[in-house]
């Protein structure tokens, strides 16, 4: 039986203190032995929200490595109480839920190499000085940080596509490390001021349907809501794409609040927003977060620059992520679309 589990890697990436310093602001990586971090406050909301008992936590995580175990031992993946706990808390502790998004966190990989393979920050330093996207260095008063992207910043002749969501993805990877991040989870605050035609219709709905289908099923994160500022006309095409792929709760957490920063102050109050949407926290720094993840580029190397995690695993029918299959059908639909964007542009 021991041979059978000789690939799986039980133990948490080995943690580079040096990694966290210089970034007072954002908590370093997680012990290799975990001890939990949270608040008697924080204990208490993930009591009432997630179903986590403090008691029984540490039982569960070994209920869920025995069923990965059991059902899936070639599976390489990290089984470390961290790690798991985040799977746990994503899914309020239904251990079956949380065992299919492991699998989908996996399978999403497989299904896109085009974004997985080599996944390290210095591979992304391009978006990350083009200023796509950064994590503002406050949480809101719900304890929840705030990821900022600014999709105007992107140009289809500057580089593909993917390598957004490249930067997205290691960003909420460093962004799940925190335990309070797995309780709180994060809010997106998304800047469309720039964004047209070209922006607009680069990625289509197949793409679209890939990355809301990893960000909603395949990571084990809380999206508490979507703030989009300064949207164009052209949005209501953009959000046509997306919204067939959404899950209804998640598409009641989009709040589009145009050029109003009053209304976006309702929902992220004044003192964490930096000066140019309103707020009295400074100017909008692009470079802290792009260092933070620069700093990380041994940590991601260990995470995701090794063999394929599911190599020699049956995966169920009825895995999310199928590949470029029905891949003419989305070509079909975009058409309509783009013609929507063009009427609406």
């Amino acid at each position: 039986m021991a041979d059978q589990h000789e690939s799986i890697d039980l133990r948490s990436p080995p943690v580079d203190p040096s990694a966290a310093a210089g970034h007072s602001w954002f908590p370093g990586p997680p012990p290799p032995m975990y001890s939990c971090t949270l608040t008697p406050e924080l204990v208490a909301k993930a009591r009432e929200e997630l179903q986590e008992k403090p008691e029984w936590r540490l039982r569960d995580v070994q209920a869920l490595r025995d069923m990965i175990l059991k059902e899936q031992p070639n599976l390489r993946t990290r089984l470390d109480d961290a790690f798991l706990l985040r799977f746990l808390r994503a899914r309020k502790f239904d251990y079956d839920r949380a065992l299919q998004l492991l699998l989908n966190y996996h399978a999403g990989r497989k299904a896109w190499p085009e974004v997985f393979q080599d996944l390290k920050p210095s591979t992304v330093k391009h978006v990350l000085d083009l200023g796509f996207l950064t994590v503002l260095p406050q949480p809101d008063p719900n304890g929840r940080y705030i990821l900022c992207l600014r999709p105007g910043k992107w140009k289809p002749n500057d580089y593909p596509f993917v390598d957004n969501v490249r930067a997205i993805y290691l960003t909420l990877e460093k962004l799940i490390q925190p335990e309070e991040t797995q309780v709180n989870g994060i809010v997106i605050l998304a800047d469309y001021t720039g964004v047209g035609m070209s922006q607009a219709s680069n990625p289509g709905p197949f793409l679209a349907k890939k990355v809301v289908s990893i960000l909603q099923d395949g990571f084990p994160i809380r999206i508490k809501a979507v703030n989009i500022i300064n949207e164009p006309r052209i949005f209501k095409g953009i959000f046509a794409i997306i919204k067939p792929f959404l899950k209804e709760k998640m598409a009641e957490r989009y709040i589009l609040h145009g050029s109003d920063l009053r209304s976006l102050h309702r929902n992220i109050p004044r003192s964490v927003l930096p000066e140019e949407y309103g707020g009295t926290a400074g100017q909008l720094d692009m470079c802290a977060w792009s260092r933070l993840l620069l700093d990380c580029e041994e940590e991601f190397i260990v995470e995701f620059c090794q063999p394929d995690p599911l190599e020699g695993v049956v995966l169920p029918d009825s895995m999310l992520f199928d590949g470029e299959q029905g891949s003419g059908q989305d070509d079909d639909s975009f058409r309509g679309l783009r013609s929507q964007l063009y009427y609406c542009y």
